[in-house]
């Protein structure tokens, strides 16, 4: 080799050396994630902020709970969510908006059925609904998928929808990781169902996506609002983070039109394009609770320990009862109807004031930490003892049944808020007629016949049960003086008389 090409072949190799320098210089940033906002958001924005030059991101899709973790904990810079912050750590995080997707419920190819409504939906998340053909299609039980991660965003987003809140327990005992997986699960199930996000599963040929209430999703009714299950995509970013600049910045690149173009590859639509779905929130959580039938009263989370513990048919009571005095002050029909489906939003200021639908439930103190809520009945079966206690005592009504809701003497200031109205719906009617009840009530302590009893059993629900026994869950309810729809393994419920 001549002296003169040595020389030239080290300047090349230096050349080379410092384009590389050059493309690698900028901040080293870690993004870890849900798979959803990975494959629609992240993944070509960052792959596009590297090629301009300003750095590379280290992409660790997996769910949104670790990444979320990962953020708090300092070993990643930018986590993605489908979901917003829920409280506790969280609360220190910020949490961007970058685009809207769709929670969209996806089966296996062939299955007959293409449409399913919100109704239908909110059933077979209860267990309520369990064969296709009870929605047109093949008599087959369905096999309800769901992300077993507790936070997971999805599901929280999902649930906070159908139910009113996030962490609502459902009837699925199928449980994967990530949308990834259980998506690949419904692959292979002829009878699978689950839920996934539009930006995920429109370009997955081997999954078949649902219509909503003859509504299919799609970027054109998820911009119109027209699809009701649209959601937000978050960036979770920490301002304490000592990379908190350079955060912002790719959240300023991911948000311009170069990242805004990217999104819309992937069926997302930019946050800023879609703004007026924010006002549209809250309208659209009341129709759904309209439709799907939750009661619309204020349920906080099951792992905080001030839980409001108002037996159901209460809140049923609360209701009639302004509905009466609405009608009493002269307002008429109108106003008073007006009065009822208003009731749930004049508690006093609370953190889930916002929620128009919900199950109130019972839990403990000492179970403040436990963050595992998509176990059933069955699915404790086979894990064993490890879950037992959760699922009995984290979620069931504990206590003996009472005779009435009525009766039960409230816990907390926020019970007596709800409790303390009902008594005035007697001060209505003459005094001398209010005192006949009474009497009655007291002349009817006889003893009551013997009650038909049933034994909860693996993979059992509030409804299989009422159904089994033809009794009406409401009453099934009442007679055990339960809270709320959850039951546990071996426990015996009276059914009704013999």
């Amino acid at each position: 080799m001549s002296l003169r090409f040595a020389r030239l072949f080290t300047a090349t190799l230096i050349g080379l050396s410092a384009s590389a320098t050059v493309l690698a210089a900028g901040p080293q940033l870690v993004w870890r994630g849900d798979i959803t906002t990975a494959r629609g958001v992240v993944t070509d924005v960052a792959k596009a902020w590297e090629k301009a030059g300003k750095g590379k991101i280290e992409l660790q899709p997996f769910n949104t709970a670790s990444g979320i973790d990962a953020v708090v904990k300092g070993s990643a810079d930018l986590a993605g969510s489908a979901r917003p912050g829920v409280g506790g750590a969280e609360q220190s995080l910020t949490f961007t908006p970058v685009a809207w997707d769709a929670l969209v419920m996806v089966t296996y190819p062939s299955n007959p059925v293409s449409n399913i409504t919100l109704k239908q939906l909110h059933e077979i998340y209860m267990g309520h609904i369990t064969n296709w053909k009870e929605l047109g299609g093949n008599d087959a039980p369905i096999n309800l998928y769901a992300v077993a991660s507790p936070g997971d965003g999805v599901e929280f987003s999902l649930r906070k929808l159908l139910f009113g809140r996030g962490n609502q327990p459902v009837a699925a005992p199928r449980l994967y990781v990530n949308v990834a997986k259980l998506e690949e699960g419904v692959t292979l199930d002829k009878q699978g169902l689950g839920a996934t996000t539009l930006a995920g599963a429109s370009s997955n040929k081997k999954v078949k996506i649902l219509s909503i209430d003859g509504i299919a999703p799609s970027m054109s009714t998820v911009g119109s609002g027209t699809y009701p299950l649209y959601t937000e995509l978050y960036l979770v970013s920490n301002d304490s983070s000592p990379k908190a600049a350079e955060v912002k910045e790719f959240i300023t690149f991911l948000t311009s039109s170069q990242g805004s173009s990217l999104l819309r590859s992937h069926s997302l639509i930019p946050y800023a394009d879609g703004m007026a779905l924010a006002s549209k929130d809250a309208a659209r959580r009341a129709a759904i609770a309209s439709t799907v039938g939750t009661r619309a009263n204020v349920g906080q989370a099951m792992t905080t320990p001030t839980v409001a513990a108002a037996a159901a048919p209460a809140a049923v009571v609360a209701k009639d009862t302004a509905l009466a005095k609405a009608q009493v002050a002269g307002k008429g029909a109108k106003a008073a109807k007006e009065t009822k489906a208003s009731v749930a939003t004049t508690a006093e200021p609370s953190p889930f004031a916002k929620v128009v639908a919900s199950v109130g439930t019972t839990a403990r103190m000492g179970f403040a930490g436990v963050r595992s809520d998509a176990f059933t009945v069955s699915d404790n079966a086979k894990v064993g003892g490890k879950f037992a206690k959760v699922l009995a005592d984290a979620v069931m009504a504990k206590g003996k049944p009472v005779a009435s809701p009525l009766a039960a003497a409230p816990a907390d200031a926020a019970e007596k808020s709800t409790a303390i109205a009902t008594p005035k719906v007697a001060e209505a009617k003459p005094a001398a007629k209010a005192a006949k009840p009474v009497a009655k009530a007291t002349e009817a302590k006889k003893p009551t016949a013997a009650s038909r009893t049933y034994k909860v059993a693996p993979g059992d629900t509030l409804y299989s049960i009422a159904r089994k026994n033809a009794v009406d869950v409401n009453k099934l309810r009442a007679m055990n003086g339960l809270k709320d729809n959850n039951v546990r393994l071996g426990q015996v419920l009276k059914v009704g008389a013999r």
